[in-house]
Protein backbone atom coordinates (compact mmCIF):
# COMPACT_ATOMS: atom_id res chain seq x y z
CA UNK A 1 0.00 0.00 0.00
CA UNK A 2 2.99 2.30 0.27
CA UNK A 3 2.77 3.04 -3.45
CA UNK A 4 -0.75 4.48 -3.09
CA UNK A 5 -1.10 8.17 -2.32
CA UNK A 6 -4.12 9.93 -0.93
CA UNK A 7 -6.35 11.67 -3.45
CA UNK A 8 -7.73 10.97 -6.89
CA UNK A 9 -5.97 8.36 -9.07
CA UNK A 10 -3.10 10.02 -10.87
CA UNK A 11 -1.25 9.51 -14.11
CA UNK A 12 2.06 7.75 -14.57
CA UNK A 13 1.48 4.87 -12.18
CA UNK A 14 1.63 1.19 -12.92
CA UNK A 15 -1.26 -0.06 -15.05
CA UNK A 16 -4.33 -0.62 -12.93
CA UNK A 17 -5.32 -4.25 -12.40
CA UNK A 18 -8.79 -4.91 -11.01
CA UNK A 19 -7.92 -8.29 -9.38
CA UNK A 20 -5.02 -6.68 -7.49
CA UNK A 21 -7.32 -3.91 -6.34
CA UNK A 22 -9.86 -6.36 -4.90
CA UNK A 23 -7.12 -8.33 -3.14
CA UNK A 24 -5.78 -5.12 -1.60
CA UNK A 25 -9.23 -3.85 -0.58
CA UNK A 26 -10.17 -7.18 0.98
CA UNK A 27 -6.94 -7.24 2.96
CA UNK A 28 -7.38 -3.63 4.11
CA UNK A 29 -10.93 -4.31 5.30
CA UNK A 30 -9.77 -7.49 7.07
CA UNK A 31 -7.04 -5.61 8.94
CA UNK A 32 -9.53 -2.89 9.94
CA UNK A 33 -11.89 -5.52 11.34
CA UNK A 34 -9.04 -7.02 13.36
CA UNK A 35 -8.02 -3.61 14.69
CA UNK A 36 -11.61 -2.94 15.77
CA UNK A 37 -11.56 -6.21 17.72
CA UNK A 38 -8.24 -5.37 19.39
CA UNK A 39 -9.45 -1.88 20.29
CA UNK A 40 -12.70 -3.17 21.76
CA UNK A 41 -11.02 -5.93 23.77
CA UNK A 42 -8.47 -3.49 25.18
CA UNK A 43 -11.31 -1.50 26.76
CA UNK A 44 -13.58 -4.36 27.78
CA UNK A 45 -12.51 -4.87 31.38
CA UNK A 46 -11.75 -3.01 34.58
CA UNK A 47 -7.96 -2.97 34.10
CA UNK A 48 -6.63 0.26 32.64
CA UNK A 49 -4.76 0.20 29.35
CA UNK A 50 -1.35 1.86 29.60
CA UNK A 51 -0.68 5.13 27.83
CA UNK A 52 1.89 3.38 25.65
CA UNK A 53 -0.61 0.68 24.61
CA UNK A 54 -3.28 3.31 23.93
CA UNK A 55 -0.86 5.14 21.66
CA UNK A 56 -0.05 1.92 19.78
CA UNK A 57 -3.74 1.00 19.44
CA UNK A 58 -4.54 4.48 18.16
CA UNK A 59 -1.77 4.37 15.57
CA UNK A 60 -2.80 0.91 14.37
CA UNK A 61 -6.43 1.97 13.97
CA UNK A 62 -5.41 5.12 12.13
CA UNK A 63 -3.08 3.21 9.81
CA UNK A 64 -5.80 0.66 9.05
CA UNK A 65 -8.30 3.37 8.14
CA UNK A 66 -5.73 5.23 6.03
CA UNK A 67 -4.97 2.00 4.20
CA UNK A 68 -8.67 1.46 3.43
CA UNK A 69 -8.94 5.01 2.08
CA UNK A 70 -5.73 4.64 0.07
CA UNK A 71 -6.97 1.49 -1.65
CA UNK A 72 -10.28 3.16 -2.47
CA UNK A 73 -8.44 6.08 -4.09
CA UNK A 74 -6.49 3.57 -6.15
CA UNK A 75 -9.67 2.69 -8.06
CA UNK A 76 -9.80 4.96 -11.15
CA UNK A 77 -13.00 6.62 -12.28
CA UNK A 78 -12.36 5.00 -15.63
CA UNK A 79 -13.39 1.67 -14.11
CA UNK A 80 -16.90 3.10 -13.77
CA UNK A 81 -18.50 5.77 -11.63
CA UNK A 82 -21.25 3.36 -10.53
CA UNK A 83 -18.69 0.85 -9.28
CA UNK A 84 -16.61 3.56 -7.66
CA UNK A 85 -19.59 4.98 -5.80
CA UNK A 86 -20.42 1.57 -4.35
CA UNK A 87 -16.82 1.08 -3.21
CA UNK A 88 -16.80 4.61 -1.77
CA UNK A 89 -20.01 3.97 0.16
CA UNK A 90 -18.60 0.71 1.55
CA UNK A 91 -15.38 2.47 2.53
CA UNK A 92 -17.25 5.33 4.20
CA UNK A 93 -19.34 2.82 6.14
CA UNK A 94 -16.19 1.20 7.55
CA UNK A 95 -14.70 4.57 8.51
CA UNK A 96 -17.95 5.75 10.12
CA UNK A 97 -18.24 2.46 11.99
CA UNK A 98 -14.76 2.84 13.45
CA UNK A 99 -15.51 6.43 14.47
CA UNK A 100 -18.68 5.28 16.22
CA UNK A 101 -16.79 2.49 18.03
CA UNK A 102 -14.13 4.94 19.21
CA UNK A 103 -16.73 7.43 20.45
CA UNK A 104 -18.59 4.64 22.26
CA UNK A 105 -15.42 3.53 24.05
CA UNK A 106 -14.55 7.11 25.02
CA UNK A 107 -18.01 7.75 26.48
CA UNK A 108 -18.51 4.40 28.25
CA UNK A 109 -17.40 3.50 31.79
CA UNK A 110 -14.33 1.25 32.02
CA UNK A 111 -15.81 -1.38 34.33
CA UNK A 112 -17.14 -3.71 31.66
CA UNK A 113 -17.90 -4.26 28.01
CA UNK A 114 -21.06 -2.24 27.31
CA UNK A 115 -23.90 -3.29 25.06
CA UNK A 116 -23.30 -0.21 22.93
CA UNK A 117 -19.64 -1.21 22.54
CA UNK A 118 -20.62 -4.71 21.45
CA UNK A 119 -23.07 -3.30 18.90
CA UNK A 120 -20.51 -0.81 17.56
CA UNK A 121 -17.84 -3.50 17.26
CA UNK A 122 -20.26 -5.76 15.43
CA UNK A 123 -21.12 -2.86 13.15
CA UNK A 124 -17.49 -2.52 12.07
CA UNK A 125 -17.26 -6.28 11.47
CA UNK A 126 -20.39 -6.23 9.30
CA UNK A 127 -19.19 -3.21 7.33
CA UNK A 128 -15.84 -4.90 6.68
CA UNK A 129 -17.48 -8.18 5.66
CA UNK A 130 -19.59 -6.42 3.01
CA UNK A 131 -16.53 -6.06 0.79
CA UNK A 132 -17.07 -9.67 -0.26
CA UNK A 133 -20.51 -8.76 -1.65
CA UNK A 134 -19.44 -5.72 -3.66
CA UNK A 135 -19.79 -5.99 -7.45
CA UNK A 136 -16.43 -6.80 -9.02
CA UNK A 137 -16.72 -4.62 -12.14
CA UNK A 138 -18.93 -1.87 -13.55
CA UNK A 139 -21.26 -4.28 -15.34
CA UNK A 140 -22.07 -6.00 -12.05
CA UNK A 141 -22.34 -2.62 -10.32
CA UNK A 142 -24.86 -1.33 -12.85
CA UNK A 143 -26.87 -4.56 -12.61
CA UNK A 144 -27.06 -3.97 -8.84
CA UNK A 145 -28.04 -0.31 -9.31
CA UNK A 146 -30.76 -1.14 -11.86
CA UNK A 147 -32.15 -3.88 -9.61
CA UNK A 148 -32.39 -1.38 -6.74
CA UNK A 149 -34.24 1.13 -8.93
CA UNK A 150 -36.60 -1.59 -10.13
CA UNK A 151 -37.35 -2.47 -6.50
CA UNK A 152 -38.34 1.14 -5.74
CA UNK A 153 -40.66 1.29 -8.75
CA UNK A 154 -42.23 -2.08 -7.91
CA UNK A 155 -42.94 -0.88 -4.36
CA UNK A 156 -44.55 2.37 -5.56
CA UNK A 157 -46.69 0.51 -8.09
CA UNK A 158 -47.83 -2.13 -5.59
CA UNK A 159 -48.70 0.55 -3.03
CA UNK A 160 -50.82 2.42 -5.55
CA UNK A 161 -52.52 -0.81 -6.69
CA UNK A 162 -53.41 -1.59 -3.06
CA UNK A 163 -54.85 1.89 -2.59
CA UNK A 164 -57.02 1.51 -5.68
CA UNK A 165 -58.51 -1.84 -4.64
CA UNK A 166 -59.16 -0.82 -1.04
CA UNK A 167 -62.13 1.28 -2.07
CA UNK A 168 -63.12 4.87 -2.56
CA UNK A 169 -61.37 6.06 0.57
CA UNK A 170 -57.68 5.04 0.82
CA UNK A 171 -57.24 6.88 4.15
CA UNK A 172 -60.07 5.17 6.04
CA UNK A 173 -57.72 3.05 8.14
CA UNK A 174 -55.83 6.04 9.54
CA UNK A 175 -58.37 8.86 9.55
CA UNK A 176 -61.44 7.41 11.30
CA UNK A 177 -61.16 7.75 15.06
CA UNK A 178 -63.23 9.04 17.96
CA UNK A 179 -61.86 12.55 17.71
CA UNK A 180 -62.34 13.01 13.95
CA UNK A 181 -65.45 10.90 13.62
CA UNK A 182 -66.77 9.68 10.28
CA UNK A 183 -65.64 11.86 7.41
CA UNK A 184 -67.65 12.86 4.43
CA UNK A 185 -64.87 14.99 2.95
CA UNK A 186 -64.68 14.48 -0.81
CA UNK A 187 -61.03 15.63 -0.74
CA UNK A 188 -60.12 12.16 0.52
CA UNK A 189 -61.86 10.38 -2.36
CA UNK A 190 -61.04 9.84 -6.03
CA UNK A 191 -63.75 11.11 -8.32
CA UNK A 192 -64.79 9.17 -11.42
CA UNK A 193 -62.77 11.59 -13.58
CA UNK A 194 -59.77 11.09 -11.30
CA UNK A 195 -60.00 7.33 -11.71
CA UNK A 196 -59.93 7.59 -15.50
CA UNK A 197 -56.75 9.63 -15.26
CA UNK A 198 -55.38 7.21 -12.66
CA UNK A 199 -55.74 4.30 -15.07
CA UNK A 200 -53.42 5.94 -17.61
CA UNK A 201 -50.99 7.04 -14.89
CA UNK A 202 -50.85 3.46 -13.69
CA UNK A 203 -50.13 2.42 -17.26
CA UNK A 204 -47.16 4.81 -17.31
CA UNK A 205 -45.90 3.44 -13.97
CA UNK A 206 -46.17 -0.10 -15.33
CA UNK A 207 -44.23 0.98 -18.42
CA UNK A 208 -41.53 2.36 -16.10
CA UNK A 209 -41.33 -0.99 -14.34
CA UNK A 210 -41.15 -2.84 -17.68
CA UNK A 211 -38.40 -0.53 -18.97
CA UNK A 212 -36.25 -1.12 -15.91
CA UNK A 213 -36.90 -4.86 -15.95
CA UNK A 214 -36.07 -5.30 -19.64
CA UNK A 215 -32.97 -3.09 -19.51
CA UNK A 216 -31.78 -4.91 -16.40
CA UNK A 217 -32.13 -8.12 -18.39
CA UNK A 218 -30.09 -6.93 -21.37
CA UNK A 219 -27.38 -5.43 -19.14
CA UNK A 220 -27.09 -8.83 -17.44
CA UNK A 221 -27.00 -10.64 -20.79
CA UNK A 222 -24.96 -8.29 -22.98
CA UNK A 223 -23.35 -5.70 -20.73
CA UNK A 224 -19.56 -5.54 -20.78
CA UNK A 225 -16.95 -3.51 -18.96
CA UNK A 226 -14.01 -4.19 -21.26
CA UNK A 227 -13.60 -0.75 -22.82
CA UNK A 228 -14.00 2.87 -21.69
CA UNK A 229 -16.98 3.29 -24.05
CA UNK A 230 -18.78 0.26 -22.65
CA UNK A 231 -18.13 1.34 -19.07
CA UNK A 232 -19.37 4.86 -19.81
CA UNK A 233 -22.55 3.58 -21.47
CA UNK A 234 -23.33 1.43 -18.45
CA UNK A 235 -22.84 4.41 -16.13
CA UNK A 236 -25.20 6.51 -18.25
CA UNK A 237 -27.89 3.81 -18.02
CA UNK A 238 -27.49 3.71 -14.24
CA UNK A 239 -27.67 7.51 -14.02
CA UNK A 240 -30.93 7.64 -16.00
CA UNK A 241 -32.41 4.80 -13.94
CA UNK A 242 -31.55 6.71 -10.78
CA UNK A 243 -33.73 9.55 -12.08
CA UNK A 244 -36.63 7.27 -13.01
CA UNK A 245 -37.26 5.67 -9.61
CA UNK A 246 -37.70 8.93 -7.62
CA UNK A 247 -39.80 10.41 -10.42
CA UNK A 248 -42.15 7.41 -10.15
CA UNK A 249 -42.44 8.11 -6.42
CA UNK A 250 -43.26 11.76 -7.12
CA UNK A 251 -45.88 10.75 -9.65
CA UNK A 252 -47.47 8.29 -7.20
CA UNK A 253 -47.64 10.94 -4.47
CA UNK A 254 -49.39 13.40 -6.81
CA UNK A 255 -51.98 10.75 -7.67
CA UNK A 256 -53.41 10.49 -4.14
CA UNK A 257 -56.58 12.44 -3.36
CA UNK A 258 -57.22 15.28 -3.41
CA UNK A 259 -55.69 14.86 -6.86
CA UNK A 260 -54.05 17.91 -8.40
CA UNK A 261 -54.29 17.23 -12.12
CA UNK A 262 -51.73 19.93 -12.98
CA UNK A 263 -49.18 18.31 -10.65
CA UNK A 264 -49.96 14.92 -12.18
CA UNK A 265 -49.47 16.32 -15.70
CA UNK A 266 -46.13 17.91 -14.80
CA UNK A 267 -44.93 14.71 -13.13
CA UNK A 268 -45.90 12.50 -16.06
CA UNK A 269 -44.11 14.89 -18.45
CA UNK A 270 -40.95 14.38 -16.41
CA UNK A 271 -41.51 10.64 -16.30
CA UNK A 272 -42.02 10.48 -20.07
CA UNK A 273 -38.78 12.37 -20.70
CA UNK A 274 -36.77 10.01 -18.48
CA UNK A 275 -38.32 6.88 -20.00
CA UNK A 276 -37.82 7.98 -23.60
CA UNK A 277 -34.22 8.95 -22.85
CA UNK A 278 -33.70 5.58 -21.12
CA UNK A 279 -35.10 3.60 -24.05
CA UNK A 280 -33.25 5.65 -26.67
CA UNK A 281 -29.95 5.34 -24.86
CA UNK A 282 -30.42 1.61 -24.38
CA UNK A 283 -31.13 1.13 -28.08
CA UNK A 284 -27.96 3.00 -29.10
CA UNK A 285 -25.68 1.29 -26.55
CA UNK A 286 -23.78 -1.99 -26.71
CA UNK A 287 -26.30 -3.75 -24.43
CA UNK A 288 -29.01 -3.77 -27.11
CA UNK A 289 -28.25 -5.97 -30.13
CA UNK A 290 -30.73 -5.95 -33.04
CA UNK A 291 -32.54 -8.97 -31.61
CA UNK A 292 -33.66 -6.84 -28.63
CA UNK A 293 -34.98 -3.82 -30.53
CA UNK A 294 -38.54 -5.17 -30.73
CA UNK A 295 -39.37 -4.69 -27.08
CA UNK A 296 -37.73 -1.23 -27.12
CA UNK A 297 -40.15 -0.20 -29.86
CA UNK A 298 -43.06 -1.82 -28.02
CA UNK A 299 -42.34 0.01 -24.75
CA UNK A 300 -41.78 3.29 -26.60
CA UNK A 301 -45.27 2.86 -28.05
CA UNK A 302 -46.70 2.00 -24.61
CA UNK A 303 -45.27 5.19 -23.12
CA UNK A 304 -46.66 7.23 -26.04
CA UNK A 305 -50.09 5.60 -25.74
CA UNK A 306 -50.46 6.36 -22.04
CA UNK A 307 -49.04 9.86 -22.43
CA UNK A 308 -51.55 10.72 -25.16
CA UNK A 309 -54.42 9.58 -22.93
CA UNK A 310 -53.07 11.58 -19.97
CA UNK A 311 -52.68 14.68 -22.17
CA UNK A 312 -56.30 14.35 -23.30
CA UNK A 313 -57.53 14.07 -19.70
CA UNK A 314 -55.45 17.06 -18.52
CA UNK A 315 -55.51 19.31 -21.58
CA UNK A 316 -57.24 22.09 -19.64
CA UNK A 317 -54.51 22.19 -16.99
CA UNK A 318 -51.72 23.71 -19.13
Amino acid sequence: LSTFTEGEPGEGREPFELPRFWDALGQAFKVTSQEATKLSLAFSGPSLTSAEDCQKLSEDVQNAILAVAAVYYWLPKGQGTTLRKMVRDATAEVVEGMIQLTETILSAPLESLSQEQLISTGGVWEACERVSNLPRDNQAAVVSALAACLGVVKDALEEMERALVEGQDPYSDIMEDEELGFRGNRDTYWSEADRKLLSSCMGLMKASKSCLKKILGVVKAYGKADSPEQISQLDDLADIANEISPSVDELALSMYPPMNQLAVRLNVNTQEAFLMNFLHFCRTSHVCPPSEEGWVQFLTGAVDHNMNKIKNFTQGQL
